[in-house]
């Protein structure tokens, strides 16, 4: 019944014209963590072998090409697996007192887990957040979370320290149209449950505020950037992809540069859309520079495979490939190819 469903699968997407086989390898599968759930429908086996094998790289010249074929990538993006993740699968009593949107939850096997005192306080160990692969897979290079919320501020920044991120971006207004994200950092300093943030520095650029910052827990402390990127609008796209590619240079510079090598804690309002578009673009860039071609859709899957719906609209795929259009045609002025 498994193998059939995956071969009605695999009909389907040829008569749309997909290009991905799906060939169900049960050794693959088996490397996969295991669910919480005793039945995987023929449906969930085919996304998961999907995000798991689906590619396509492109040359300099394919992507030069691709960026004007806006149907073709919209159709790319449209077979996609969201790879949201059931409720039911999160066995935490009251999460959803956590949750900004009730539909976006950290998928299980990646999520973010906060180090708590009270082992049967299983609330205590919850934020909505997952840790994402980066380049060649390299393991937790960034974490993907939701806007902090009133109640989870505190949470946020005890996973700031705990995982001793060097750079936080933020990419959303507080605002927009209703609530997006809550102030959580101070003016000047503040205490967050057990750590203290303390605001050294201000730099105001054009489309993005750095601010320094020094975190104390007990009596250590540590150094953390936070970039708010303010000119990208909700469940769109900006209009230009250079201050999007400044950013990236920026936070890469600040993450080599810092002591701490925890992962990039990178979020939006649902943590998803623009903060998928971000860690996409920054792979992206990180595979033309060194390989000289790109794997959009490959990117896409690997990020899905950690946390659903990454990458929201096919309008933010087409950006990421404009992004990285434009970084290659840097590329190729620096480089004179």
């Amino acid at each position: 019944e498994a193998l059939r469903g995956i071969f009605v699968y695999q009909i389907a997407n040829s008569e749309r014209g997909s290009n991905v086989s799906l060939v169900l390898d049960m050794s693959a599968l088996g490397a996969v963590e295991p669910l919480n759930v005793a039945v995987v429908t023929p449906r969930e086996a085919a996304a998961r072998e999907y995000l798991l094998s689906a590619g396509r790289p492109l040359t300099r010249q394919q992507l030069r090409d691709i960026v004007n074929n806006t149907h073709k990538l919209h159709a790319e993006f449209a077979e996609i697996p969201m790879n949201f993740i059931d409720p039911k699968e999160l066995d935490i009593p009251n999460h959803g007192t956590k949750n900004r949107y009730k539909t976006i939850l950290p998928n299980h096997h990646s999520r973010v887990i906060l180090k708590s005192k009270s082992s049967n306080d299983l609330l205590s160990t919850y934020i909505n957040a997952n840790y994402i692969r980066g380049y060649l897979g390299d393991d937790k290079a960034y974490i993907a979370t939701q806007g902090p919320m009133v109640n989870t501020v505190n949470d946020f920044w005890q996973m700031a320290w705990q995982e001793e991120s060097p750079v936080i971006v933020m990419i959303t207004k507080l605002k927009e149209k209703n609530e997006k994200c809550v102030l959580y950092w101070p003016e000047k300093r503040g205490i967050y449950g057990k750590v203290e943030v303390l605001v050294n520095s201000i730099r105001e650029c054009e489309h993005y505020t750095t601010r320094s910052l020094t975190l104390k827990c007990g009596n250590q402390t540590r150094s953390v950037q936070h970039y708010w990127y303010t000119s990208w609008p909700d469940h769109k796209t900006p209009d230009s992809a250079l201050p999007l590619l400044q950013l990236m240079a920026d936070v890469e510079t600040d993450r080599r540069a810092a002591t701490t090598v925890g992962p990039v804690i990178v979020h939006c309002s649902a943590g998803i859309g623009r903060t998928g578009c971000f860690i996409a673009t920054t792979i992206g860039c990180r595979q033309l520079q060194l390989e000289g071609v790109v794997d959009v859709l490959g990117i896409t899957c690997q990020l899905r495979a950690d946390r659903g719906g990454m990458i929201q609209t096919g309008e933010q795929y087409e950006f990421v490939h404009h992004a990285l259009s434009l970084y290659e045609a840097r590329l190729c002025a620096e480089t004179g190819q």
